[in-house]
C-alpha cells in the first residue's frame, strides 16, 4: 500500500464518514401524503429540518478530514 493516498485508517474513517452521510438522508425521507390535494405538515418537523443536514454535514465533514488528514502508519518491525 505505498502507493495508496489513503491510509488503511482513513479508508475506514472515509466509509464511516459516508454511513453517516447515508443515516442522514435515510432520517430526511418520509413526511409525504397519500392524497396530493391534502397537505402534510410532518414534512416540516425537526427531523427533517434540523437533524437530517446536521448528521449529513457531519458525515461531509468526517470523509473530508479523513482525506486531508496524514494518518502515520504502523511500521510492523521493520526499521
Amino acid at each position: 500500500m505505498e502507493n495508496f493516498a489513503v491510509t488503511p485508517k482513513g479508508l475506514r474513517m472515509m466509509l464511516a464518514g459516508l454511513l453517516v452521510m447515508v443515516a442522514g438522508y435515510v432520517l430526511m425521507t418520509g413526511g409525504g401524503s397519500e392524497d396530493p390535494q391534502v397537505f402534510n405538515y410532518a414534512m416540516f418537523d425537526f427531523r427533517r429540518l434540523v437533524a437530517a443536514p446536521v448528521v449529513i454535514i457531519a458525515g461531509i465533514v468526517t470523509v473530508i478530514i479523513s482525506i486531508v488528514k496524514v494518518f502515520p502508519e504502523k511500521e510492523n518491525g521493520k526499521e
